[in-house]
């Protein structure tokens, strides 16, 4: 299902697409970037669809964008039409969170002002205590962690950070013998440099809208992460001394073990694929790579481990948390995150390396074979 949405006072476009709808519910985050096109939307929603299925999450995928700058002083007005516009589906069916342009706090602001307390509210509305679920889930969303971070906003970059860590594992290969390069430092890439500079791994290389920083001897991550502005880029004005400043495109030929693209949908495009030199592509932004270049990096050797795997643990920890499988309590829930990751991961890897399949043909699989519901969903 599409609907398509334009703004009266500035024009701005949005879409709303959901895929599949399972107990009645799909669940998908909201966008907001210029350029932001209807088929986007389609593919992320797509994507949606298969993380909830590849984590065997009771919830279908959904997705909404909007053509709009998030820089623009207007964005925000225009966040709320577009949700109020939604309504009838937020209300009952579509659960929503950040994506792209629209961090947590704001849509939350958004829809507290809507009347509708969180950005969960299709799901805590069907829970046997919405009161009580609605504290639960705030309270592990601003679970404090380290680095200053609060839980919902990392989880996820977690996700990725141990995507990476155990292709590690599976290479037999230590943390700080292994290299990455990430392009985006947002809420995502931000949160799986921090992780992995935690584990020990060497980040060499990072990319924001400004262009690409590099040092061979591993960025100081925290450091860099101190520096960044609302939107992710980082104040060049106060970096660190021994950090080589490279065009924006150099990213992606970085001579790292683990590309990690966390920015923008299809980044990776046939053009550019022959740039990579990493070992394996690991997928922190939604549809980072189009199908034609995962194709002719498969066929050079060098597999791509898809969003709907690596980038999940944001939607899966969010339907935990609603389920109350996981509380407020970080602890548990990067215990429990980190041992799925790293078992989907060997899973993906060893179905590459014996039998052929790349990671995504391998992802399908289990997506399109669900767990069935066998009742209502019960959020308690």
């Amino acid at each position: 299902m599409r609907l398509h949405w334009t703004d009266s006072l500035t024009g701005a476009v949005g879409y709303l697409v959901v895929h599949t709808l399972r107990g009645g519910l799909a669940t998908g985050g909201t966008r907001m970037r210029a350029g932001c096109t209807v088929t986007e939307v389609e593919d992320l929603a797509r994507g949606m669809a298969n993380k909830t299925a590849t984590f065997e999450l009771p919830v279908g995928g959904a997705k909404g964008g909007i053509d709009f700058d998030p820089k623009d002083p207007r964005a925000v007005e225009v966040l709320e039409r577009f949700c109020e516009a939604m309504r009838p589906w937020i209300d009952s069916h579509w659960v929503t969170a950040e994506d792209l342009g629209v961090p947590q706090h704001l849509i939350d602001e958004v829809f507290e002002k809507l009347g509708l307390g969180q950005s969960y509210h299709a799901a805590i509305r069907r829970a046997d205590d919405p009161a009580a679920t609605l504290e639960r889930v705030r309270g592990g969303l601003n679970a404090a962690v380290g680095g200053g971070f609060l839980l919902g906003d990392v989880i996820g970059g977690y996700g990725v950070a141990h995507a990476c860590l155990a292709t590690a594992v599976w290479w037999g290969q230590v943390p700080a013998e292994t290299t990455v390069a990430i392009q985006g430092v947002g809420t995502m890439g931000g949160a799986a440099a921090y992780y992995l500079y935690e584990a020990g791994i060497k980040v060499t290389t990072v990319a924001d809208a400004a262009g690409t920083l590099h040092c061979a001897d591993g960025l100081d991550i925290p450091a860099l992460l101190d520096l960044r502005d609302g939107y992710g880029e980082i104040d060049r004005s106060r970096l660190p001394e021994g950090i080589e400043r490279l065009p924006r495109a150099a990213i992606l030929s970085a001579d790292v073990d683990i590309l990690v693209p966390a920015a923008i949908s299809y980044a990776i495009t046939p053009d550019n694929s022959f740039d990579i030199r990493a070992r394996i592509v690991v997928e922190a932004a939604n549809a980072a790579t189009t199908p034609e270049a995962e194709a002719m990096l498969a066929a050079r050797g060098v597999p791509v481990l898809p969003d709907f795997v690596a980038n999940a643990g944001a939607v899966a920890w969010a339907w935990w948390l609603l389920l109350g499988e996981v509380d407020d309590n970080p602890q548990n829930s990067f215990d429990r995150l980190r041992a799925v990751m790293h078992s989907k991961v060997a899973l993906l890897l060893a179905a590459w390396a014996d039998q052929g399949f790349t990671p995504r043909e391998t992802g399908h699989r289990w997506a399109d074979e669900p767990s069935p519901l066998t009742g209502p969903v019960r959020i308690p």
